[in-house]
């Protein structure tokens, strides 16, 4: 379990920063805390759904596409 909670957080961490938004506008725009959103990232935490769904909505990506992305990130880990 531990590793599918790095990869959410570093996938999540990828978007954010591909969007250019900090932790703090992240956790805003989510309508979360921001020392909960660095959990998430750092691999502490692991999201509920509704909170994967207001980071994907703040985000402005699909709940699919992160989803696909923490597959493959997943899938690449494995592989090497």
């Amino acid at each position: 379990m531990k590793k599918q909670k790095n990869v959410f957080g570093k996938v999540l961490r990828d978007i954010r920063t591909e969007r250019c938004q900090t932790q703090e506008a992240l956790a805003f725009a989510s309508d979360l805390d921001r020392t909960y959103i660095s959990l998430l990232e750092v691999g502490s935490r692991s999201p509920t759904l509704d909170t994967m769904m207001a980071i994907c909505s703040a985000l402005d990506v699909s709940l699919t596409e992160m989803c696909r992305r923490i597959e493959d990130a997943m899938r690449s880990d494995d592989a090497s």
